[in-house]
């Protein structure tokens, strides 16, 4: 019983902890409007999930938790991942697991609270995404017998055992020192294209003998849920691809053709091969509690302490930018370049030189591959910019100064600009000669990138929502599409760049003596 009341106060302490916050209601209400979106009308001529360009189900309460359980298990596995994680690490910085380590609190106790938290919050999107779900059946009215085994189902089998898996990567990140800033939330954006796309893609049943018989599914269900619709929707809607499920809003067409789909049936050995993932999502929370102390011992402290000798070899940043020093708001600049530049690893001046290799190859596409890598190599100094005083607990001291607050604002837009554009330099020289309009899009690009660092800083103070938005959209760009494939469509996103600056650098301006307190 004391190990049931200690882990239990675990998991409530970080619920409050969370839910004082006012960033999670706001992500709640967010969630609401996202899973409202889901349903949107006939009349729309869109879906969320359905089949082709122009098929979906009517909203019964079978293909409402259908839809949920599909956005749920692939979308929220990937935002929620960016979410829950972080407690671990707030632990180990503020020193509170100095405390709890002085408990009878195990150490895989104290991991599988952190789960249980993680899977906590989890729970709460559901179940107002699943409140929504019955709204939207009722007001759609294409199909209002309400059926809660039905409805339950398809959330509880396809995304519960997606989000145990994406709460179990959570404690991992936080428990790896290197994974638990932005190379950590830059690699998983790989880690789950991997497993909940391409995995989907390579065990499609319609084409592998294994995935159509195994009971064993992908992490996100995809590939069940289109094997037994495959075999529902032959006998009662054959005119339906099952093979064409599209997850995801789609574009607008004139006329949906909608279908009935008011049960999913369901086999034993499919609810034990998706129980696999729960099962194997909490043995390995366990097998990571030998790894706990010495994680613990990683905190920030120790890595600035560690780290603090780093970049004198750069001396020659001295030399190149002491004319700036002439002036106070040069020598703040210069002081904000040297403290960036000097804290660059061996690997990122590489990654840079390869960038920049890829930007004067001449070839198109490989110039707009190396101006997403050159961005995506500083991710962290544009999602951090504005949050190193509230990361280092150095505001208090330095908002005291006449005018600090300005001079920073001045110096991290400095700074975080000749960043985006520097890593762009070859290319922007290299189209200023042949393509002034894509060269005059692409400056435009890195500065947008620049402040939306600092905006999305600002609005959500923290670095996560830019670092998984630039990722996204980085990933976009190298498939040429989106708003950093410059080169794909440089008239275009010329007009689109030119008009979002402008609301970015006055998000920035407008909100920053406020967040500066």
């Amino acid at each position: 019983m004391d190990a049931i009341r200690r882990f239990n106060a675990i998991v409530l302490a970080d619920l409050r902890e969370r839910s004082r916050s006012t960033r999670f209601w706001v992500v709640l209400a967010l969630v609401g409007l996202a899973t409202w979106a889901c349903f949107p009308g006939v009349e729309s001529g869109r879906f969320a999930v359905g089949f082709g360009d122009d098929t979906r189900a009517a909203y019964s309460s079978a293909w409402a938790g259908l839809v949920l359980g599909l956005m749920y298990s692939t979308m929220l596995s990937l935002v929620g991942f960016y979410l829950v994680r972080g407690t671990l690490v707030r632990d180990f910085d503020t020193r509170v697991w100095q405390l709890l380590v002085a408990t009878p609190m195990t150490r895989a106790g104290y991991l599988l609270a952190k789960w249980t938290s993680h899977m906590a919050v989890f729970g709460l999107i559901m179940l107002v995404g699943l409140a929504v779900a019955v709204a939207a059946q009722w007001v759609r009215a294409e199909d209002r017998a309400f059926d809660l085994v039905e409805l339950l189902k398809p959330v509880v089998v396809i995304a519960l055992p997606a989000l145990a898996f994406s709460a179990f990567l959570a404690v991992l990140f936080d428990l790896v020192p290197w994974l638990r800033r932005t190379a950590g939330n830059v690699l998983f954006f790989f880690v789950w294209m991997f497993l909940f796309v391409v995995m989907c893609v390579a065990l499609d049943p319609h084409k592998s003998a294994w995935a159509h018989a195994t009971w064993i599914s992908d992490p996100s269900g995809i590939v069940m849920v289109m094997r037994d619709m495959s075999a529902t929707l032959v006998r009662s809607a054959p005119w339906v691809k099952a093979t064409d499920i599209s997850i995801g809003m789609s574009d607008h067409v004139a006329s949906l053709h909608l279908f009935q789909w008011r049960a999913w049936p369901m086999h034993a050995r499919d609810l034990a091969g998706r129980g696999v993932w729960v099962l194997l999502s909490v043995l390995g929370v366990v097998a990571l509690a030998p790894a706990l102390d010495r994680a613990a011992s990683r905190t920030r402290s120790a890595a600035v302490a560690q780290g603090a000798n780093a970049g004198r070899r750069l001396a020659w940043l001295d030399r190149v930018l002491r004319p700036l020093a002439s002036t106070h708001l040069g020598l703040l600049l210069a002081a904000e370049l040297k403290l960036v530049l000097r804290q660059r690893r061996a690997a990122w001046w590489l990654a840079l030189a390869i960038a920049w290799g890829a930007q004067v190859s001449g070839n198109r596409e490989a110039i707009g591959v190396g101006v997403i890598g050159a961005w995506l190599a500083s991710i962290d100094v544009f999602a951090r910019a504005v949050l190193r005083e509230r990361d280092n607990g150095t505001g208090s001291l330095l908002w005291t100064a006449a005018g600090a607050a300005r001079r920073v604002l001045f110096a991290r837009i400095g700074v975080a600009l000749a960043l985006a554009v520097l890593a762009v330099a070859p290319a922007l020289l290299h189209l200023l000669a042949g393509d002034p309009v894509a060269a005059c899009a692409l400056l435009l690009a890195a500065a947008n990138v620049a402040f939306a660092g600092l905006a999305l800083g600002i609005l959500c103070r923290n670095p996560r929502p830019f670092e998984l938005l630039l990722v996204v959209l980085a990933y976009a760009g190298v498939q040429g599409q989106g708003p950093l494939a410059v080169l794909a469509d440089a008239r275009g996103l010329l007009f689109l760049h030119g008009l979002v600056l402008p609301l970015l650098v006055a998000i920035v301006v407008v909100l920053w003596p406020r967040f500066a307190r």
